[in-house]
């Protein structure tokens, strides 16, 4: 009989019971005989660890006691894979739903491509079937971000067909064999919720091993409306960007980026708080019949911004203040 390597497949949940199942459901569908299913709850209160061994007995649950981020709730799962003898760590997110011949795309990929380490799952939006969340990215230094590959886009028979090498895959869909784990180190923990995954691609490329897209292996994504466009999501993504440029950017990168992009950003996040502070004031006093909902947002997120770079610089990273996670009053 061919020999089919062992692959560990790590879901987070974190309060996530009705996507976590229906993720479930679908990996139980996979077309391949040696896989594990790890599952690592994030301090979850919603009941979710019960039903979860309830409705999957074969998989194993691992329960944390309090919510650790994406990257370190993740490697709690990675490190039982790397014990218990995974050949390749599959991390993916609970809220997707997969192709039934997901791995086996994976593992013909891996075998065509040796000198990939890393791979990344193609994923659809889960709402429009046909259209691309994205492919993982390309980092742009004139921007100081990741241009998005694929972003948005319908995809045709004509496009993204065939493996390509990119800076970095998403971490909802990315399997890497254990050679680059062991090598490499597991996630960054004080990333605590994105640009992880970059990094650790980039590290990984660091160490001789290459990042590809595997446009045959198919997931579905549900875009989680609950963080996108947030201002926790603002302060991540600011506090965890300048981390990243820390981490992975020559001292000439960061003098060039610190100088044409980052403080002329910062100072006009400042002066937009500053005019919005006192826009609000004005309508508090003069116009309190004034619906002020979507002002208070945008300065919220403004101050969010401004609150992540204050924390990368005084070196304070985890969870982020409990702030930015209150509702519009």
């Amino acid at each position: 009989m061919r020999f089919q390597p062992r692959i560990a497949l790590v879901i987070l949940n974190w309060n996530g019971l009705k996507d976590t199942l229906a993720c479930l459901e679908s990996t139980k569908k996979i077309d391949y005989p040696n896989v594990e299913t790890i599952i690592v709850d994030n301090g979850s209160t919603d009941g979710s660890c019960a039903l979860i061994q309830e409705r999957f007995p074969t998989a194993t649950l691992i329960q944390n006691t309090a919510n650790l981020g994406f990257a370190e709730g993740n490697n709690i799962g990675i490190r039982y894979a790397l014990k218990n003898d995974a050949s390749y760590i599959f991390l993916l997110n609970n809220d997707t739903v997969v192709d039934p011949q997901i791995l086996n795309a994976f593992l013909k990929t891996f075998k065509e491509h040796p000198e990939a380490g890393i791979l990344g799952a193609k994923i659809y939006l889960f709402d429009q079937k046909d259209t691309l969340d994205h492919l993982g990215g390309m980092w742009n230094p004139k921007s100081a971000r990741f241009d998005l590959i694929g972003n948005r886009k319908l995809d045709t028979l004509n496009a993204f067909q065939s493996p390509q090498e990119i800076d970095y895959v998403c971490g909802a869909g990315l399997i890497a064999h254990r050679t680059v784990w062991e090598t490499v180190g597991l996630l960054e923990a004080k990333f605590f919720l994105i640009w992880e995954e970059s990094d650790f691609c980039f590290r990984a490329r660091r160490a001789g091993f290459k990042t590809l897209t595997c446009p045959q292996a198919k997931i579905w994504h549900k875009v989680s409306a609950s963080f996108v466009g947030k201002p926790h999501s603002t302060y991540f993504w600011w506090r965890n960007r300048l981390f990243w440029i820390e981490r992975n950017c020559t001292l000439k990168e960061k003098i060039k980026i610190w100088t044409l992009q980052l403080i002329p950003d910062i100072l006009h996040m400042i002066k937009i708080s500053i005019l919005k502070s006192l826009q609000l004031q004005f309508y508090y006093k003069f116009r309190p019949e004034e619906n002020c909902t979507e002002r208070e947002q945008k300065l919220k997120k403004t101050k969010a911004a401004l609150h992540g770079v204050k924390d990368y610089l005084l070196r304070k990273f985890g969870p982020g203040p409990a702030w930015l996670f209150q509702p519009p009053r």
